[in-house]
């Protein structure tokens, strides 16, 4: 449900403006409220995992999100909309590092790699299931039933994880009240000044407040939240004896590589299909057909190879494959291309995604010691969320650029021949393919250029030990009639 809703509302935003009367500019704030809400608090719930037990944190959470849904489809006014968009993105918050916790507390290091294949598996199904059920959902019901398919989803999962998962014990914590403070304050100017500056066109949102004023003290309130994290001498909401594993840190750059990638690569050949070739949101969506369906078929068959193979060769595999599909599809990008051309690309973005969720987030996680699982996922979670942040900014203004530079002027705008591309209002001129589809073209290189720096990282990794304080039995207190969480 969290993957899924973090694409599906794309799909439905010109329906949502119909449906409740209002603007692209404040429907654009339904998928920002929920991407914030989402990323701020991730450092802070991964912890509470820890203190509260992940399952008691999933619980709620999933709580929180399936009536946040509710609330979503049965919003009378944009505004309405928003706010219930920031509940969910709260819900998600609480949920996602709690997953990982999980897998990462109840598996032994030489058996984690086929749980976190399946956990990787999700990755490749959301990638097809959400533009393609928004589609379907919109078309056939409403923009409301991209939020209603939530609540029977959420009870079936509350019923499920409340019998099935185990109760994990607890550790006990002093919460770092100082800590808390400066990360939200610091994540929340980041993430708003990224998602939000091609929205002010990078200059003045209001009076002495800037995008990049928002941006710089961000990076200035983090910094002090890193500072203040060595010098605690009590118990920091970030253990920074987390970066010393090499592998840690590498694979929160390669994830951070991955968030920027998969969700700035999408976006320019989306336009292309849908503006260029003439498909509806439904049928561009099925164009992923070929990724999904491999990444979701070999993904756990990589994970139990990650357990008895050095997982970097098949990472950085993974990672230079899906360079290479994006290479692909720019080249490929022109008017009179054969459209199932771009099934070829597809087919190798699978094959990529199959060899990097699971073998990343393995590699993360492998060291990582019960007590501070919630505190790892926590940030390998934010640097994915905060690597997506970034390539949703970067991807906006480079097309923008792009089209900009490759379409004519719009008649009667100012300049010689730089200003604003002609204005087509969803209909695009024959004349305008060829720029158009060029812009997008140069446009894909860019997460194609950063996930090839991914795999150079993906390289460095070291070749995972066994630790001590793991057996073979799971480090596990499941709730029953024998045996009771402390």
């Amino acid at each position: 449900m969290i993957l899924i809703d973090t694409t599906i509302v794309s799909v439905a935003n010109p329906s949502i403006m119909d449906g409740l009367d209002t603007d692209i500019n404040a429907v654009i704030w339904v998928t920002s409220a929920y991407l914030l809400a989402y990323a701020v608090p991730l450092l802070i719930t991964g912890r509470l995992g820890d203190r509260f037990g992940p399952k008691r944190l999933y619980l709620s959470g999933l709580v929180v999100f399936t009536l946040a849904s509710l609330w979503c489809g049965l919003s009378g006014s944009v505004h309405m909309l928003i706010a219930a968009r920031v509940l969910q993105g709260l819900g998600a918050a609480l949920m996602t590092p709690q997953t990982m916790a999980v897998i990462t507390r109840i598996f032994p290091p030489d058996r984690r790699g086929a749980a976190m294949g399946l956990w990787g598996a999700t990755a490749g199904a959301a990638t097809l299931v959400g533009p393609i059920l928004g589609g379907v959902l919109v078309d056939g019901l409403g923009w409301e039933w991209i939020f209603f398919i939530n609540v029977p989803i959420g009870i079936a999962g509350f019923i499920l994880a409340w019998r099935l998962v185990p109760s994990l014990t607890t550790h006990p914590h002093r919460f770092d009240i100082p800590g808390v403070v400066l990360s939200a304050v610091g994540l929340f100017l980041l993430v708003f000044g990224l998602q939000e500056g091609e929205t002010y066109n990078w200059g003045t949102i209001a009076g002495p407040v800037s995008v990049w004023g928002l941006i710089v003290s961000g990076i200035v309130v983090l910094a002090l939240f890193v500072a203040w994290q060595a010098v605690n001498k009590g118990e920091p909401l970030l253990p920074l004896s987390l970066f010393k594993d090499r592998n840690f840190s590498l694979a929160n750059i390669g994830i951070t590589t991955v968030g920027f990638t998969v969700t700035a690569f999408g976006l320019p050949l989306i336009f292309y299909y849908q503006m260029v070739r003439g498909m509806t949101p439904t049928q561009s969506a099925l164009m992923m057909i070929p990724m999904a369906l491999i990444s979701g078929g070999l993904a756990p068959v990589v994970g139990r190879i990650i357990d008895r193979v050095n997982p970097k060769y098949i990472t950085s595999g993974g990672l230079l494959l899906m360079a290479v599909a994006l290479f692909w599809n720019s080249a490929l990008m022109h008017p009179d291309t054969p459209v199932w051309l771009f099934l070829l690309p597809s087919a190798v973005l699978g094959f990529a995604n199959a060899g990097i969720w699971a073998p990343l987030s393995s590699t993360a996680t492998r060291n990582l010691p019960p007590r501070q699982a919630g505190a790892g996922a926590g940030v390998y979670n934010t640097t994915r969320q905060i690597g997506a942040v970034l390539g949703s900014a970067a991807i906006a203004v480079l097309m923008q650029a792009r089209l900009a530079a490759e379409l004519p002027p719009a008649p009667g705008a100012p300049g010689d021949g730089a200003g604003e591309p002609v204005s087509f209002g969803g209909q695009l001129p024959d004349a305008l393919h060829e720029g158009f589809s060029t812009a997008m073209s140069q446009s894909i290189m860019l997460p194609a250029a950063v996930i090839v720096l991914g795999a150079a990282v993906a390289l460095f990794f070291a070749r995972p030990k066994p630790l001590q304080g793991w057996s073979g039995q799971q480090p596990a207190v499941a709730e029953s009639s024998e045996a009771k969480t402390p």
